[in-house]
């Protein structure tokens, strides 16, 4: 599918409101150009005595009028300007949730922190400077350009082609010159800066480990010179960004005394009157703050370049959001695929990440019936997390395929929440009350579904002992609870869900034993009738499981029930010795 740029659609969208601002932009302009020559006139018209107190009176009048119009227009362009441009940036962040969303269990692997945060910060901000600070005052340049060369060219053709050099200096050859001396420049600002936001968040998520180990010092240090570096070709921009204005003000200065040349001289030659000269003169300030800002303008377009590529790669299909096509299946109405019983097959998959990688799976087989109960083994990057985001529809094989009641897993896409639950190492409690966390299940679920989803994950007593039961805030991340507790909100919260199918991707790592074997008794007890599929590094437990298999490299190396698995082969055996050392 071609992709949707991040530029013409809210041109398109928003044309009629671009026009008015860009109209309002040229009438602020022309305000103040209006201004600056009825006062340039009125001043000339002042110091000699005038034949008729109307020639007074006018120019007084229109001092006032477009002194008057001049700030309401301006005030009109920058509230719509502003409106429309909140408008877009409120539907970029929203679109750019829209791409990562379908790719939520990519992020981890695919993007940093720091990434994900620039994106929705610096990257979008930047966006809508296009239109703000680059689009609207360029065209606005463009405008009152044509109208001065216009204007100039009624009086004489020859002086206005020579005016019309002098601006042509400033709307685009210093634009140009300026691009040309500081694109390198803008671009490694915006890469230092994202990489500097990429370490912040790294040592802000891992700060206690910086105090811990007594290096927090040594964090600050580097940190530090980085920001120096920043801030070495910042100070070069800034440089060259005070040479630009004072090289665009002196062709402003030329530009002013070539007018008062000229105008001298047509007031010398009789063409018009000595009160027009000041007229004249004046009106080259406002015209000149229409120009000058272009450079700038222009001088942004590589940070908008670097931001277009990051936004634009996150776009690329890497497996998870190529569902398009396959949305167009027919699919059963969520509230039915919750009940409905559920049959996962996966026939000879495999899948790697990129063509010339190892493959993550390989040949893979698996039959999962409604109510079966599989453990997954094998160590890290034996091709576990993979071949559940397969089994999830998150990527579709390369090779064979993956089926959920006989259609192809990839397309349930967003419906896939309605079918199969997870709950992993490390659930996210979200900074609001305990009942809110675990109704993240089902949003639409009454206080009595909550009450008995807690009472099945133990919850119950734990929450009798909270300040305000249910309502009590679990704090950032969950820090008012320890691990356990918090596997047993979100085990409540799966449970409200009532998927028929829940991956347990290795839900009990960093609880000590006792806390892991009571948690693993009350999942395997409230999952009384739902397809299991448990992912873990050890066999604790694996002897409540219809089938056992062992990964290794992306291939099943073992597969069976524990007692086969613990008959048969002496590395399984030898595996459950070491989690159980008791007697068999």
């Amino acid at each position: 599918m071609k992709r949707e740029g991040w530029f013409a659609p809210y041109v398109s969208s928003y044309f009629w409101r671009f026009l008015l601002i860009i109209a309002l932009g040229a009438l602020t302009i022309f305000s103040a150009s209006s201004l600056m020559y009825t006062s340039g006139f009125l001043i000339s018209k002042a110091s000699i005595p005038p034949e008729n107190i109307l020639m007074i009176y006018v120019p007084i009048v229109g001092v006032r009028t477009f002194g008057t119009s001049r700030a309401v227009i301006h005030y009109v362009e920058r509230l719509v300007g502003h409106d429309t441009i909140l408008r877009i940036l409120s539907n970029m962040r929203v679109r750019l949730y829209r791409i990562l969303e379908p790719q939520a269990l990519f992020l981890s692997s695919r993007f940093r922190t720091g990434d994900i945060l620039g994106m929705l910060a610096d990257d979008i901000e930047y966006l809508q400077n296009v239109y703000l600070r680059t689009v609207f005052p360029s065209v606005v340049a463009l405008l009152i350009y044509a109208a001065a060369v216009i204007s100039l060219g009624t009086f004489d053709i020859a002086f206005a082609l020579l005016m019309a050099l002098y601006m042509l200096v400033l709307v685009v050859v210093l634009p140009l010159i300026s691009l040309f001396f500081t694109q390198k420049r803008q671009r490694e600002v915006k890469q230092a800066r994202n990489s500097l936001y990429q370490k912040l968040t790294d040592a802000v998520l891992g700060m206690g480990d910086w105090v811990i180990s007594g290096r927090q010092s040594q964090f600050v240090e580097t940190y530090e010179a980085d920001e120096k570096k920043v801030a070495r070709t910042d100070a070069a921009l800034r440089s060259w960004a005070r040479l630009r204005m004072f090289i665009g003000q002196a062709i402003v200065g030329i530009g002013v005394l070539t007018l008062i040349s000229w105008a001298s001289g047509q007031y010398a030659d009789g063409a018009f009157a000595g009160t027009l000269i000041a007229a004249f003169v004046l009106v080259v300030f406002p015209v000149a703050d229409a120009f000058l800002p272009v450079s700038e303008a222009v001088e942004k377009i590589p940070q908008y370049r670097n931001s277009l590529e990051r936004l634009s790669g996150v776009e690329e299909d890497n497996g998870a959001t190529a569902h398009a096509e396959l949305e167009q299946v027919n699919l059963e109405p969520v509230e039915q695929l919750k009940s409905s019983s559920t049959h996962i097959q996966l026939r000879n998959a495999g899948y790697r990440y990129d063509t010339g990688e190892d493959w993550s799976i390989r040949d893979l087989t698996l039959d999962l019936p409604q109510g079966k109960k599989i453990a997954i083994i094998g160590r890290s990057g034996a091709g576990k997390s993979t071949l559940l985001k397969v089994i999830q529809g998150a990527i579709k094989p390369a090779i064979g395929s993956a089926v959920i009641n006989g259609i192809d897993a990839a397309a349930y896409g967003e419906k896939i929440p309605a079918i199969i639950a997870v709950l992993n190492q490390s659930p996210h409690l979200f900074d609001t009350t305990v009942a809110n966390n675990i109704r993240l299940g089902n949003p639409q679920a009454s206080d009595e579904d909550l009450k008995e989803a807690a009472a099945l994950a133990k919850l119950d007593t734990l929450i009798s002992t909270l300040p305000e039961g249910y309502n009590t805030p679990v704090r950032e991340a969950g820090q008012r609870f320890s691990g356990g507790e918090r596997q047993r909100i979100a085990l409540a919260r799966i449970l409200l869900q009532n998927t028929p199918v829940v991956i347990l991707d290795e839900p009990t790592v960093g609880l000590d034993p006792r806390t892991e074997r009571e948690l693993l008794a009350t999942i395997f007890t409230a999952m009384a009738g739902k397809s299991l599929v448990w992912v873990t590094h050890h066999l604790v437990g694996a002897e409540q499981m219809d089938e056992v298999i062992f990964m290794e490299n992306g291939s099943v190396e073992m597969r069976g029930t524990h007692a086969e698995l613990l008959k048969r082969e002496p590395r399984y055996r030898r595996l459950y010795e070491l989690d159980r050392p008791v007697s068999l």
